[in-house]
């Protein structure tokens, strides 16, 4: 039995799971931010030794620990490199922690490598190898998973596509195409009346255009909310196209908040990324949702945790 864990910038997650994609006891709680690494760290160590009961209960023992931490880590050391969003865990070294405060082996990854993982063991890339993982949401990250294995550069991460630079102005991909910056795109040209009247309308009712109502009226086939997604999925098929050039995974999987869109983003990037393929690697890649949800980190770091061995 090994236990999974979700450390991020507002959720913190727990699991039990034997590996096999099925959680057997999951526990959820909310980061009070004003408490920072501390506060987690807390929570953690009544929760830990609550799963370690658990398990015995069942006649069973936890093996080992595996994290999906929300900001770079150190491989090697098992450190903390930085938070962005909780204050008190820079350096931090998370895994030594751990092993004090349960006993166990321990793995640590970034939440998006991990997430990667997650969907090439139990989700949409069980049956392909290599895998490229990308979640989308208020921030873009990667994954890189060959063998089923995160592939983590020579220490400090890899795969971070959100950092990629996508124009000739320097803009990064996640400063077009995140969550935020579809909704900035939205909101500006409403500002700017830019918008069909139907959209208008919905942008003055509801205060500000969101992600899904966006969405909701591409759908409907609203011209303006398809071009405020496209500003997101020209800059998005640009960095898949490098990915592809310079990895060629056999899938590319999209998790976060903007994947739930749906077809109005995945039919269109498709066919962008398709137009300028790399000829004889044309067809070889394939672009897919995830599968796994909100729980895709847990499923990667049980995942995670069963090669600590």
């Amino acid at each position: 039995m090994y236990l999974g864990i979700e450390i991020g910038g507002t959720k913190l997650q727990v699991a039990l799971g034997r590996g096999d994609g099925k959680l057997l006891q999951q526990w959820r709680g909310r980061v009070d931010t004003t408490r920072g690494a501390a506060g987690i760290q807390d929570q953690l160590k009544w929760v830990i030794a609550d799963m370690q009961r658990l398990a015995l209960q069942s006649h069973s023992s936890i093996q080992a620990i595996g994290v999906g931490f929300g900001g770079p880590i150190d491989h090697t050391s098992g450190s903390i490199i930085k938070s962005h969003q909780i204050t008190g865990w820079d350096n931090f070294p998370l895994t030594d922690w751990l092993k004090e405060i349960s006993g166990l082996p321990c793995l640590i990854g970034n939440d998006a490598d991990v997430a990667g993982l997650g969907e090439a063991m139990h989700g949409a890339g069980r049956d392909r190898n290599p895998i490229f993982y990308i979640t989308i949401g208020s921030g873009i990250g990667g994954g890189l998973i060959i063998d089923k294995k995160i592939y983590t550069g020579c220490g400090r991460g890899a795969a971070e596509i959100g950092h990629l630079i996508v124009d000739s102005a320097g803009h990064t991909l996640e400063s077009q195409a995140a969550g935020w910056s579809i909704e900035r795109t939205g909101n500006q040209r409403a500002e700017a009346g830019q918008l069909s009247e139907e959209l208008f309308l919905i942008s003055s009712r509801q205060g500000r255009l969101t992600c899904p109502l966006i969405a909701e009226a591409a759908a409907r086939g609203d011209r303006s909310a398809i071009e405020i997604l496209d500003t997101a999925i020209t800059p998005l098929a640009i960095a898949i196209r490098h990915v592809v050039c310079l990895l060629c995974p056999q899938r590319i999987i999209i998790g976060g908040g903007v994947s739930l869109m749906g077809d109005v983003i995945f039919e269109p990037l498709r066919k962008r990324v398709a137009e300028h393929a790399f000829p004889p690697f044309a067809g070889l890649t394939d672009i897919v949702p995830a599968e796994l949800g909100e729980e895709v980190v847990l499923h990667g770091a049980i995942a995670l945790a069963s090669q600590s061995r």
